[in-house]
This record gives C-alpha cells, structure tokens and sequence, in this order.
C-alpha cells in the first residue's frame, strides 16, 4: 500500500481553503495548508472584510448631514484616509492569526510558499516536495485587467484598499457588483466618482428592477454613473494625474479601478501535470463531490465557476470534508441563496429574478413597493427603498424576494429561511410585520404589480 506525506494538502487558505482543512483533520486526517499570501484568502485579506469596512466609514457622512435634520447642530467632520486605512490593517492582521488558530489547533501543518502540482498527487513547494493522498485546490480567482492602452496605470481592486493617498477624483471601469460597490463607497468618503460601463445598465444578472432603481439612487448619491461607454486608453499627465481618453471626451483622475472580472487563481499551479480540465470560461470542472477529472484532485470556491461568495465556499468546504472524511456522503443545495450588493443604498436579493423566473417557464404574479423610508422624512434625504416578490402564480410559492435599501442584506437573510422552507404569499400574508420597519413592508404588500 502507497504512503503519503498526508491524508489531504489543500492549496489555497481562503475561506473554503481553511474550512476544508480544519474540518478535515478534525474527523482524523492528517491535513497541510499551502499558501502564499496571507491566511484568509481573498474575502479576509482584500475582499468581503475590508471592503465592507470601507462601507461603515462611507456611510458616516451621509448620517452626519442626516442628522441635522433630528437635531444635532454640528460642525461638518473631516474624513482622514489614513486612519481608516491603518485601523482596516490593524484588523486584518488580527483576522490572519484567528486563522492562523483556526488551523493549527486541529493539527493542520501551515506550508509557506507557492504550490505547484507535479503529479496527481504531488506538489512541490519551494525546494520541498510532498505527497498526498488527496489534493484539494482552493485558489481562488484573481481580478482581470481589461486590455486597454496604458492599463498599467490602473489599478485592481485588491490594490484600492492600501492606496497611499486618497483619491480625490476616481474612475470606476466596469459594472459589477464590485466595481459598483467601491463606486459608492469613495464616492461617499468624499470622492468625485466616474463609473464608466460599456452595457445598458451594470448589475447584469440581478433583478432588471433593481437594476435601474439603483442606478436612479447612486446618481442622487453623487456617483457619475456612464452607460453605453467605453475607456479607450490612459495615460500620465504631467501633473501626476492619470488622463483618461474616453467615449466622451478626456478626463483627469487620481487613481483608475478597473474591475471588469475575475479569472480563476490557477497561475503556475501544474495543472498540465495532471488530468484536470477547464470549461469554456477557464474555470476548473468539478462533479457534484467536487472531484475533478484527475481522480485524486479536487477542486471548490470561486475557482469552479459556481456561486463566487464566501459562504458558498464554506459550505461547498463542510460537504467536502463530510463526504471525504467523515464517511457521510453529501451534495451542496444551491438553491435559495441570499446575497448582497454593499452599494449605496445597497441590495439584497434570494432565489429568482423575474426575468430568471420567467426564462424558466413560471407563470408570475410581482408584487413590488417603492417608498420613502420613515428616516428620511427628517433628514431630508431623497432615497428611496424598492421591495420586489416573485411569485409562482399557480402554486403561490415566492420565487424571489429582492430588495434595495437599508439594511437589504439583513433583511433578506432572513427572508432566505422562509424561501429555503418553500414559503407561499400566503404565509407572507399572515405574517404579523414589526412597525415601523422597512422589512414590514415584505409582509404587507397586497396588490399585485400591473
């Protein structure tokens, strides 16, 4: 019988890496961590955790000026970049040794370096070389730069939370979720924002509703939302500036995001070595046990193609380790899962869109609200908040439930519950709702949409 250095190397100490790898050596194998950068992956380091701290300090000036209108007589406060940039650091270090506890306490080996497979169940690591009965990938993806003239003046979204100095004036390129976000986010600290996208409107995927209600709302918020529109090329200004040649015309920034897409992690990683495969998009083809076409390698998170959002990956992680090494075989129910969009105001959305629903077949009844939140009445803010339902009309079950406003992503997590247990309008209906909420509204709507 072969040995192994170990039971199970898992490449990769993001979410779904660390979770794969704890869970697994506490059902008894013998597990090491390779990874390069800090523990934490992604979400911890440079994704999920700092930018949603990003969004706490932006949303403290819109409050201040609200706040005027509930009697608070102040003088208007001053932002330092600074001082939100170093605290995030201070935290995310803090983060990096609870996982670093997360892992050594089961007696997970943590392997520094860069890990390349050399076999189907090798991987080299600097001048070592380890064996392992089985090899979990969880690499992660890695932001895409689009193929533009002078994009080297550019930066990726994991560059935009250590910038040296704040960007007065800043250029969004692209129309996802993430660019979205960081548009809202430094346009709320204070910066003037440019979002430039070649689409009709961004958020492709989400509810086509949302869609342009948000887009109405950032507006209002300050950011120079741009559709239909294109960055041709940059290039240095003499004043230090980035010139930006434009659909439109030339403009001057501080600092150009682009954040059009990501691509699976899979650099030098030795794939060629082995039997795995990749799909049309360049992402890894896994079955339902997340096994790849190489017996012995499997493969899970962001890398895959699948849900990109970090507690997808850990769930994906916890089937992972039931089925390898804990001799309960399972699957992953991908259905109903809440996410957000931390935009100002943000999103929450769970299960289908109406345009999903309707691509599938489903006879729909919308129910959808638009109003103005009772906080707003004395601030004298004009933002608004849309509620969405969508229903199967024969059977009654909600479908989807999609939100933007405050606190969305709250909200819909817990409206997640009742989709996942196949609630019907009816059972929304007899809900008693908590007033005065936002949420309220949920359980309140009668009239369905014309």
């Amino acid at each position: 019988m072969k040995t192994f250095d170990y039971d199970l190397l898992v490449i990769g100490a993001g979410s779904g890496g660390v979770r794969a790898a704890r869970k697994c050596a506490e059902f008894g194998a013998k597990v090491a961590v390779i990874e390069e950068r800090a523990l934490g992956g992604t979400c911890v380091n440079v994704g999920c955790i700092p930018k949603k701290l990003y969004v706490y300090a932006s949303e403290y000036g819109a409050a201040w000026r609200d706040a005027k209108g509930f009697g608070w007589q102040t003088e208007q406060p001053q932002f330092n970049w600074d001082t939100l940039r170093d605290n995030k650091t201070k935290e995310i270090a803090r983060l990096n040794a609870i996982y670093e506890r997360l892992l050594t306490s089961p007696g997970v080996d943590i392997i520094e370096g860069h890990g390349t497979l050399a076999g189907p169940q090798t991987v080299v690591v600097g001048d070592r070389t380890l064996s392992a009965e089985k090899i979990l990938l969880a690499t992660g993806t890695w932001p895409a730069m689009p193929d533009i003239p002078g994009v080297d003046l550019a930066i990726n979204s994991n560059e935009l939370f250590d910038l040296p100095r704040f960007p007065d004036r800043l250029l969004v390129v692209g129309g996802g979720y993430i660019a979205t976000e960081f548009a809202s986010t430094f346009a709320g600290l204070g910066a003037d924002v440019v979002q430039s996208y070649r689409g009709d409107l961004f958020l492709r995927g989400f509810d086509h509703d949302v869609r342009g209600f948000l887009a109405e709302e950032m507006r209002k918020a300050g950011v120079d939302l741009r559709f239909n529109h294109d960055t041709h090329s940059l290039e240095a200004a003499e004043s230090g500036a980035i010139t930006a040649h434009l659909s439109d015309g030339r403009l001057d920034f501080d600092t150009v995001l682009c954040a059009t897409g990501r691509r699976p992690n899979i650099a030098h990683l030795g794939l060629e070595h082995t039997a795995v495969k990749l799909n049309d998009s360049g992402y890894l083809c896994v079955n339902e046990q997340f096994q790849t076409d190489e017996p012995s390698i499997f493969a899970l998170g962001d890398m895959t193609g699948g849900w990109e959002l970090t507690p997808v990956a850990i769930a994906e992680a916890m089937v992972f380790a039931e089925s390898q090494f804990n001799n309960t075989p399972q699957t992953m129910d991908y259905e109903s899962i809440a996410t957000a969009v931390f935009s100002s105001p943000p999103i929450g959305t769970v299960g289908l869109t109406e345009e999903a629903a309707q691509a599938a077949g489903y006879q729909t009844t919308i129910y959808q609200s638009e109003f103005r939140p009772l906080k707003h009445t004395l601030s004298g803010r004009d933002e608004r908040t849309l509620m969405k339902l969508v229903i199967d009309t024969p059977s009654d079950r909600v479908l989807g439930a999609h939100m933007v406003g405050d606190d969305a992503g709250e909200i819909c997590q817990g409206l997640a519950i009742a989709l996942k247990m196949g609630a019907t309008k009816a059972d929304f209906d007899r809900t008693v709702g908590i007033h005065p909420t936002a949420a309220e509204e949920f359980v309140t709507m009668r009239a369905p949409r014309d």
